[in-house]
């Protein structure tokens, strides 16, 4: 950080998005202000600016004045606080991790809350890798949850399962047409798949576009899954579905985002590294990635959008 020489100059260099990961056991919520924290701790500590004096005028009015500059407690950081605060620095994220997820987590900062807003409107593929353990089935789908029931699975094999992933993802591709209410048999249908990925225009619709098993060592497996629309209790009943049809139990042991659109689990941040330095590095590369995002002829800017929008509300 020595090349910035002054706080007010490292606050300006905070604007765009960052990849940060976020741990497993740990609120969004936290993990934001873990960050805002630790960014205004080492902008108070670059070096800000003195409290300014006030002027006081004391005397007869009748006769000469007595002008004396004195230091103003309004200023004065014992009074005010520290010059850089948590509330100082905007901040959202592009999609919400629940408390079991961990992972990719793009967020924007100051005028990046904008680029993570057209993000959002842009509805980015995720990938998720689920771990899952057969032959036990817990309360609330997860591993941390009160044991209902345990059972065999050493009949599971591994083409059982393929032929199964080939089935989810046949459904969600016929389910995708419907959401469009476009028949799978039409050159309509044909035109619009050609466009690239078919997205619902709900964001309350899951869709998975592809899933497959990269890991199966009885009674643990791993499931990738590319999806859309994703919550973190339909992830958790997705590896209930997967134990249920494979005629055995099966319960969420970890979730781990590991790709939101172009952002990769290569490039996102480990909570030790979220600090001054390290966040503007990340946030030149996420900027760089974005640039290039934005330039694809699919990508809706803030502008489309809003014409989109005005389309379908019949708002002139």
């Amino acid at each position: 950080m020595n090349s910035l020489s002054t706080s007010e100059r490292a606050f300006r260099l905070l604007n765009g998005i960052v990849c940060l990961y976020k741990p497993a056991g740990v609120h969004l919520s936290g993990c934001r202000h873990s960050l805002l924290l630790k960014l205004t701790q080492e902008l108070n500590l670059c070096g800000v600016r003195s409290p300014e004096n006030r002027v006081v005028i004391s005397g007869d009015t009748t006769k000469e004045l007595n002008v004396k500059v004195e230091s103003s407690y309004a200023d004065n950081v014992l009074v005010v606080g520290p010059r850089y605060q948590t509330q100082d620095i905007k901040c959202i994220w592009t999609t919400h991790l629940g408390k079991r997820v961990s992972g990719v987590c793009v967020i924007g900062l100051n005028k990046g809350t904008k680029m993570a807003r057209i993000l959002q409107n842009n509805y980015p593929l995720r990938t998720y890798h689920l771990h899952g353990q057969l032959g036990i089935m817990t309360k609330n789908m997860y591993i941390d949850g009160q044991v209902v029931e345990k059972g065999r699975f050493d009949f599971v094999k591994r083409e059982n399962v393929d032929k199964l992933m080939s089935t989810i993802q046949a459904s969600n591709q016929k389910k995708m047409f419907e959401l469009a209410n476009v028949d799978t048999q039409t050159q309509t249908a044909y035109d619009l798949a050609t466009k690239g990925l078919i997205r619902p225009a709900s964001t309350k619709s899951p869709l998975i576009y592809g899933i497959k098993c990269i890991s199966l060592d009885l009674p643990n497996f791993i499931i990738e899954v590319n999806i859309i629309n994703e919550y973190e209790s339909y992830l958790l009943s997705l590896v209930h579905e997967i134990g249920l049809k494979l005629r055995c139990s099966a319960t969420c042991t970890a979730i781990r985002c590991i790709r939101y659109s172009s952002f990769t689990i290569q490039q996102a941040l480990l909570m030790k590294h979220w600090n001054l330095q390290y966040v503007l590095e990340n946030m030149r590369e996420c900027n760089s990635s974005y640039k290039q995002l934005s330039e694809l002829p699919s990508f809706i800017t803030e502008q489309s959008y809003f014409e989109s929008n005005q389309k379908l509300t019949g708002v002139q």
